[in-house]
């Protein structure tokens, strides 16, 4: 099959949604089929990389690190001949989304839709939400979807926020999947003493891109209770993003700087030893649809402690010791140091090898080709999209005018 990715974010831009679409084309490359990738331009990215399509673009205004298309959808259009696509998948609602449903429209194949980002969440970076408020994220959604034959949804909370907005395209959950690596003992030892750091201290991971809507602030805010009982304790921020000068300059203002570092960013092959070299990720967001990095941090053997949404508990379900969630910010430090007091209890374990599975790289791509292929099989019955009706009603108009046929 050759499928055609349509993404306005992708690397070398970092996050979960670049890291879900590299995980899902690899593993549809390894069973035989062919992935194109249609993204915009970047200044940094391999412009030898193969089967990806760089259409021009510009930064998105105050969101400087993501970019938007402003043209190239006919040739992106002439490519999508070219390589003979049988599917289009978006992974966007703006400009390469819409780009996708131009190719999908004109070649009359179908469309499938990764629902990535939850909107409401990020309209403050919009003049500060004064330009475009949650009212807005849902009727642009709506419309959006209500576009493509099959809408896949990363989670559970997605799903019925999806069919809030009134969305009734056919719908299927299937949660991102992740590799999973080797765990290395004395690798973890190597980088705790890189980084200056004993085995008996206890290290708090919140990797992320460091914005508002991360909430690590509250990370930081309830840091000095739990020192207070665990003074090994530290807290690595490792990523990058606006909001870290205000989070650098909170951790001085509570004389934790000694203990809260912020590593940076660091190149996403690079990850899995932070994940390795610490004993609980930890995410005050609320804004995470699908939270890749959760799935990052329980692949790597390392448990979580989070704020609690339904795709969390789904997950979680399956075995305690994959991690804790807390119901409020204020939670926070009392559900770590409860944590802390079951380790030196020995009440966890390593986390089960059945549970890992079921959020693999390859389970994930399974269940998108099944996806793909039920799509596939009713989109006769399916309900055509907006722009295929108008097309094929226009046809038909211009049928019945000019030779007297019936539409």
């Amino acid at each position: 099959m050759n499928i055609g990715f349509f993404t306005d974010t992708y690397f070398p831009q970092i996050s979960g949604v670049s890291t879900s679409i590299r995980t899902l084309r690899d593993e549809l490359v390894k069973k035989g089929h062919r992935v194109i990738i249609f993204t915009t331009t970047d200044p940094a990215a391999d412009s030898k990389e193969k089967d990806v399509i760089r259409l021009p673009s510009v930064p998105l205004v105050s969101f400087e690190d993501r970019r938007i298309a402003y043209s190239g959808f006919d040739r992106a259009l002439k490519i999508a001949k070219k390589y003979h696509l049988d599917i289009v998948h978006t992974h966007t609602e703006f400009s390469l989304g819409l780009a996708g449903q131009y190719v999908a429209t004109r070649l009359h194949i179908p469309i499938i839709h990764t629902y990535h980002t939850m909107y409401e969440k990020y309209t403050h970076y919009i003049l500060d939400g004064d330009l475009v408020k949650p009212e807005h994220v849902r009727t642009m959604t709506r419309v959006f979807c209500q576009q493509v034959h099959g809408i896949i949804s990363p989670s559970q909370m997605t799903y019925d926020t999806l069919r809030e907005y009134g969305v009734n395209t056919k719908m299927r959950v299937i949660p991102t999947g992740v590799d999973i690596p080797p765990y290395s003992h004395s690798l973890r030892q190597e980088d705790r003493k890189q980084y200056g750091f004993s085995e008996s201290d206890f290290l708090l991971l919140s990797l992320s891109r460091v914005s508002k809507e991360k909430n690590i602030d509250q990370l930081i805010k309830y840091f000095p209770d739990i020192y207070q009982q665990h003074p090994q304790i530290h807290l690595l921020i490792v990523g990058d993003g606006p909001a870290r000068p205000l989070l650098e300059e909170q951790a001085r203002s509570i004389n934790m700087e000694n203990r809260i570092h912020f590593i940076g960013e660091v190149d996403h092959n690079q990850v899995t030893r932070f994940y390795q070299m610490t004993d609980l990720y930890v995410n005050a967001s609320d804004s995470e649809s699908q939270g890749l990095t959760y799935l990052e941090a329980m692949v790597n053997r390392l448990p979580i402690c989070a704020l609690y949404n339904d795709y969390l508990a789904d997950i979680l379900s399956f075995s305690r010791d994959l991690g804790v969630l807390f119901e409020r910010p204020t939670d926070f430090a009392a559900t770590v140091i409860d944590f802390l007091d079951d380790r030196k209890k020995n009440q966890q374990h390593e986390i089960p090898e059945e549970a890992l599975k079921c959020i693999s790289s390859e389970n994930f791509a399974d269940n998108v080709l099944e996806f793909y292929e039920i799509v596939k099989s009713d989109r006769k019955t399916h309900k055509m999209p907006l722009l295929n009706r108008i097309q094929n009603g226009f046809k038909g108009f211009i049928r019945n005018i000019v030779i007297g046929e019936d539409s």
